[in-house]
């Protein structure tokens, strides 16, 4: 072996130690601590969301009678009594993933049709990323039929 792959070898094995000294534990820590410190900041955030995803959704009036009730919402991991919790914990993760926030109302003077989507009313609280949610929905113009569609599976898929 040349005297610069032994070198370079050397940096690499020093630059692991360096890697495997940072994670481990201290005398203080406990197992959770190690457990915890050792995943990356990015899967401690996407934990620490998820369990914080409970939504409460209350529906009235979609004219589809299985539709209509109340309903809890977990996600991370998945349940509650929602009917199609798996799906709508995927949708609001892709909205998440996309950087939207799907519970803000429409903004005041908001140029919308003036369509009515039906007497369909629903409303979501709980908290979603970390947040606190009181949000309400209806269909009562093109805006706001627009903004339920996008929560859709979390809201029934209503019709008119």
């Amino acid at each position: 072996m040349s005297r610069r792959s032994f070198l370079t070898v050397t940096a690499a094995f020093a630059a692991s130690l360096a890697a495997v000294a940072a994670f481990a534990p201290t005398a203080a820590a406990g197992p959770l601590d190690i457990a915890w410190t050792a995943l990356p900041p990015l899967f401690q955030e996407q934990e620490q969301r998820q369990a914080q995803d409970r939504l409460t959704v209350t529906v009235v009036d979609t004219n589809i009678t299985r539709a209509d009730g109340t309903y809890e919402l977990k996600c991370g991991p998945t349940g509650g009594t929602h009917p199609e919790a798996r799906s709508a914990c995927a949708r609001l993760d892709e909205l998440a993933g996309e950087g939207k926030n799907p519970f803000t109302p429409v903004p005041e003077g908001q140029m919308c049709t003036m369509q009515m989507g039906g007497p369909a009313t629903a409303r979501v609280t709980g908290t979603w990323q970390g947040r606190s949610v009181d949000a309400t929905f209806s269909r009562k113009n093109g805006c706001e039929i627009s903004r339920w569609q996008n929560l859709v599976p979390v809201l029934p898929a209503a019709t008119g």
